[in-house]
């Protein structure tokens, strides 16, 4: 450990990360490992893999997300800006690539193929989306001068219409609550609350009508033994749940695992419960509900601005996405297709969240006041950064 004295990036950074937060990272990253060692070989047998073989991959994707994870979190507010100004370009262009010319799976154009590997953008555009609408909002309301405000009301439509496009409703509506929360934080009158709310109801209802999977998943959702189709996903998920009850059958024990076919990805929670129990369940939630919550007491405290927007808005990006992969698993809301952070299996989602987190721990990081005021002593030179 680096002693306070010692003037150096590593002990700069050591004193001045939240150590709370970045250990309830960690520890997520070791139980998903540990619970995918449940959820993961049934697949793997399903597909004449080796039993272990989304194991390893996720110790490898793990490996890389930590890093990335670390590396962003060195960042200074200004270099985050302009990573994740960079990131949203590049990966914005991919949505538009993937819409144009992915391959269509499940009726959506969602992936591409870089270097052999699948990639979903979206999840890239989503803590690069965050940190460019907290700077304009934080800019609109520290300078009402700086069309900031406009460029964060901008900044929606832009993002989230390729993504209907393709179409993914869910990153579509996790956005728009971000978003909203960031616009509110901004000082949003009363008036534009209703309307936005309003204009999220429209938004869902039109979704409903003329997007058939999602007309299929709403009406599997109401009506499970009828005309809306199969529920066996959600189903065998609640069933998981009632059979591990309270204590669980014990690691690697799970019988109704077997036949859940997503039990490494969006399910891994329902495994979870079989074989370890609602208390591990319990205390799951409980962990992720402690990163946020102590994520949004430092954003509160902080005296920056922009820092304040971008912790904030990444903590609700953060527990919203965990809260709706939970609730499917307990058949609470209609399916979305979203992983729990750092618990499910896959290297887009892992790398999107560490990107997140690792900007996340950056601006939650204590930096004196003299450094705050000295960035905003230069009008021209931070619209410049």
């Amino acid at each position: 450990m680096p002693s306070r004295t010692e003037r150096s990036l590593f002990s700069d950074w050591w004193w001045t990360v939240d150590r709370l937060s970045l250990a309830g990272v960690f520890v997520l990253m070791i139980a998903g490992l540990v619970f995918l060692m449940g959820g993961g070989p049934p697949v793997a047998e399903r597909l004449n893999l080796p039993p272990f073989h989304f194991v390893h991959r996720q110790m490898f994707w793990l490996s890389v997300a930590a890093i990335v994870l670390l590396a962003t979190s060195f960042l200074s507010p200004r270099h985050i800006r302009r990573t994740a100004l960079v990131i949203y370009v590049v990966f914005m262009a991919l949505v538009i690539y993937a819409l144009l010319f992915g391959v269509e799976v499940k009726g959506s154009r969602r992936w591409v193929i870089l270097a052999g590997q699948n990639l979903q953008p979206s999840e890239f555009v989503k803590p690069a989306f965050v940190i460019l609408a907290a700077w304009a909002f934080s800019e609109g309301t520290r300078r009402p001068e700086m069309p900031g405000t406009l460029f964060g009301v901008l900044l929606l439509p832009l993002t989230v219409i390729p993504l209907v496009l393709q179409p993914d409703i869910g990153q579509t509506m996790l956005l728009c609550v971000v978003w909203a929360g960031l616009f509110y934080l901004a000082g949003l009158h009363m008036f534009w609350v209703f309307g936005l709310g309003g204009a999220g109801v429209g938004g869902i209802v039109l979704a409903y009508f003329f997007f058939p999977h999602v007309t299929q998943r709403v009406n599997r959702f109401f009506d499970k033994g009828g005309s809306g189709g199969d529920t066996f996903q959600v189903d065998t998920a609640v069933e998981s749940f009632v059979s591990g009850s309270w204590l669980g059958k014990g690691p690697g024990e799970g019988t109704i695992k077997r036949i859940l076919p997503d039990s490494h990805t969006d399910f891994l929670f329902a495994v979870t419960g079989e074989e370890f129990g609602a208390i591990v369940c319990l205390a799951l939630v409980a962990l992720f509900a402690f990163i946020v919550f102590r994520s949004l007491w430092l954003a509160r405290r902080n005296e920056d601005p922009f820092c304040r927007f971008a912790a904030a808005g990444l903590a609700i990006l953060f527990g919203v996405q965990a809260s709706i992969n939970m609730s499917v698993n307990l058949h609470l809301i209609p399916p979305k297709g979203m992983t729990l952070p750092f618990i499910s299996y896959g290297g887009s989602s892992l790398l999107s969240l560490a990107l997140g987190v690792g900007f996340l721990i950056s601006v939650t990081r204590r930096r004196p006041k003299a450094e705050i005021d000295a960035r905003f002593s230069s009008p021209l030179r931070e619209a410049a950064a």
